[in-house]
């Protein structure tokens, strides 16, 4: 449990204070409407049916008003640079800002599905009242009109009426049905599956938050003031795109160099106009070329030392195998079509120097952030530069198939010996780990297994087959670093993740003066 508060304590605090608000405000306005004397006549004609659907709506206003804010990646970065002198903990919150988002997202569909339920009820209510199916009473407060002294509490005016009729009609049926829909396009296709596969699905049917916002606001004009509660985050998003816009001019950005890397890896080099980056920082990229809608987020691998910043796409779907293959045509020499270039983005990664000890685990591409990193701490060896506290990295990068090793290990290569010239072998520990081959490739590592360097890398440490022992590996960590608190880092799959953050658990000592380890990971 202790290791758990070390890790998890402020996340978990903030959890529970979204949770207890969103708790209070429905049943707050549950027993608002169940039991305030001024909706007495109403609830006659309702019953219970009216707080189920005012309830949930107070709830939907207060997270519809969250719900754009974890996007703002401008103000995100923005926050996340006037927290660097203040509080590590609350940069770690930042980062899990698409964590936060879906949890209200959810929040939203679930409260969505309990008002629109107790809506139809109240339809069949209000059309059976007119009809005089209920009591005297009920159909005498149906029968009322808008006079001077009264108002009618029955919206439904005519006899022979079809319930759903009234809900395409009216102003509040007919953009709830609208913004239904909108939403549950937007949830479904925001499945892994969808997302990952079919990313242009996602994209398209994502802005049809506009058609949810807006008719958010006239779907309840009359109830709670929901334009207040969406007004802010709605002006500070247009904000948002408004900067964006002001940022991305494909003019502005030139394309370097362009080489085609293994494992159907493409590098581009680009330089824009004062551009600034710092390590494992990202940009969204947009090929007017391909589609002018489309932005892709990678994060760069270059440092911030250099003159120009660079990216690695892995072809991952029909947009990245459209530009690799566009790009695969350009004449050597020719700069290429031109690309939107937004950011850079804060992510956990720029966090790293801010450890004495760090672990950089790396699946497949997304070894990317670390490349950055890397290559920054040979400028910063190189530069003797006095500023840097890290003493200690231990690098994993877990890879599918040989490949994909070979663009990275001549920068691994290069820090070997770099590390060695300064007496400082002890620096970088890094292991790269095979996860699938064949029997050709284990015959071939069989044969020259006396070699001093590695086969598949070139590189003086050997390739290990197979997947780490994580246990063993953070066991080692702890005990080669007793009194540090060490950074973890993964730019890599779910599930690995979900690993991680346990291991980081379960090897944190409660004692402040002993060894604890902090998980990071970055999230698109």
């Amino acid at each position: 449990m202790a290791n758990c508060i070390v890790n998890y304590g402020f996340s978990s605090f903030i959890l529970f204070v979204w949770m207890a608000i969103n708790i209070f405000l429905f049943v707050w306005f549950y027993f608002f409407y169940d039991l305030g004397p001024q909706f007495f006549y109403t609830r006659h004609i309702l019953g219970s049916a009216l707080a189920w659907a005012r309830a949930p709506a107070a709830v939907l206003n207060f997270n519809c008003m969250l719900i754009l804010l974890p996007v703002c990646r401008n103000l995100l970065s923005l926050l996340r640079g006037s927290f660097v002198r203040c509080s590590r903990t609350m940069r770690k919150q930042l980062d899990k800002n698409l964590t936060f988002h879906k949890l209200v997202a959810y929040m939203i569909a679930l409260m969505t599905a309990v008002h629109t339920i107790a809506h139809l009820f109240n339809l069949e209510r209000y059309n059976n009242s007119r009809q005089g199916v209920y009591d005297e009473l009920s159909t005498a407060l149906s029968d009322l009109a808008d006079t001077e002294n009264t108002t009618y509490l029955n919206p439904i005016r005519i006899t022979n009426l079809i319930p759903t009729y009234f809900g395409f009609t009216s102003i509040a049926g007919l953009t709830g049905v609208v913004i239904t829909l909108a939403l549950i396009l937007i949830i479904t296709s925001s499945m892994e599956v969808i997302r990952r596969s079919y990313f242009e699905v996602f994209w398209y049917t994502h802005h049809l938050f506009i058609i949810f916002f807006a008719g958010l606001v006239f779907h309840g004009a009359g109830f709670l003031s929901t334009w207040m509660y969406v007004i802010g985050p709605m002006v500070i998003y247009i904000c948002e795109r408004l900067v964006r816009f002001t940022h991305i001019s494909p003019a502005a950005t030139s394309t370097l160099f362009i080489v085609m890397r293994p494992s159907k890896v493409l590098e581009l080099q680009l330089i824009k106009n004062g551009f600034k980056m710092e390590v494992g920082q990202y940009v969204f990229v947009n090929c007017p070329a391909i589609s002018q809608l489309e932005w892709h987020p990678f994060t760069m691998t270059s440092a911030p030392e250099e003159d120009f910043f660079s990216i690695h796409i892995r072809s991952a779907g029909d947009w990245t195998d459209k530009l690799i293959d566009i790009m695969k045509k350009v004449p050597e020499g020719a700069e290429g079509p031109k690309l939107g270039v937004d950011g850079p983005f804060g992510t956990a990664s720029e966090d790293v120097f801010d450890y004495e000890v760090s672990m950089l685990i790396g699946a497949g591409i997304g070894v990317t952030p670390f490349a950055s990193i890397l290559k920054s701490i040979w400028y910063k060896f190189k530069d003797s530069d006095p500023k840097l506290r890290t003493r200690k990295i231990y690098f994993y990068w877990l890879c599918r198939e040989t490949h994909a090793f070979e663009w990275f290990a001549d920068l691994l290569q290069v820090l070997e010996k770099e590390m060695e010239e300064r007496g400082m072998g002890d620096f970088l520990t890094y292991k790269l780990y095979l996860t699938g081959w064949d029997q050709s490739h284990a015959t071939h590592v069989m044969v020259h297994f006396d070699k001093d360097t590695d086969v598949v890398t070139g590189l003086k440490q050997k390739t290990h087959y197979g997947r780490p022992i994580w246990d063993k590996e953070f066991e080692q960590v702890r005990k080669e670093n007793p009194t540090s608190i060490v950074g973890t880092f993964l730019c890599g799959p779910e599930a690995l993740g979900k690993v991680l953050e346990k291991k980081c658990a379960k090897y944190s000592d409660v004692d402040p003066r002993k060894t604890r380890f902090y998980f990071n990971k970055e999230n698109f």
